[in-house]
């Protein structure tokens, strides 16, 4: 699980695990189930937490490793995921990217959505160091540079001991 503010690095993250490791990855992206298969805004109870868990499910009955990546507030999606941690029955590894808001706006900046998501909405959005309870989570500090994190989940995670289906 990688969770974050937006610009945090999330995605980038994610992709960087998918490309090292291999087929046998699945990503279950917030913002592509949310934004892209429903359409819905980020809110409490929304179709999208349902369809977030099935798909995790789904692809870990399949025999997959999942990494499920997204903002993913912990009050919107915390049972959600609190669940899922406790049905899998493998290790399960939780990561929370945590980046300053000075940060997160130079970061936005370089997006494509930078010019329709301004300074305004970017803050409504940051939740400063919104953990899960019971410490679940790593945090990784804004300093750990893409591969560093990369490395560091691969390893921690177990995933750089596996082998891939591209085999």
């Amino acid at each position: 699980m990688l969770r974050g503010n937006s610009a945090s690095g999330k995605s980038s993250v994610a992709a960087g695990l998918r490309e090292r490791f291999g087929r046998g990855l699945a990503l279950v992206a917030q913002d592509n189930l949310r934004r892209v298969v429903l359409r819905e805004r980020d809110r409490p109870g929304a179709a999208n937490i349902g369809l977030i868990d099935l798909t995790a499910r789904y692809a870990l009955d399949a025999g997959y490793h999942v990494v499920v990546e997204g903002i993913l507030y912990a009050d919107h999606y915390g049972d959600m995921l609190a669940a899922l941690r406790a049905d899998h029955r493998g290790p399960t590894h939780g990561y929370y990217l945590d980046v300053p808001f000075a940060e997160t706006l130079a970061r936005h900046a370089t997006k494509p959505i930078a010019d329709d998501v301004g300074e305004t909405r970017l803050r409504d959005w940051y939740r400063e160091r919104d953990l899960l309870p019971g410490g679940v989570e790593t945090v990784i500090g804004a300093d750990s540079t893409l591969a560093a994190t990369v490395d560091r989940v691969m390893l921690e995670s177990g995933l750089a001991r596996l082998p891939s289906r591209d085999r």
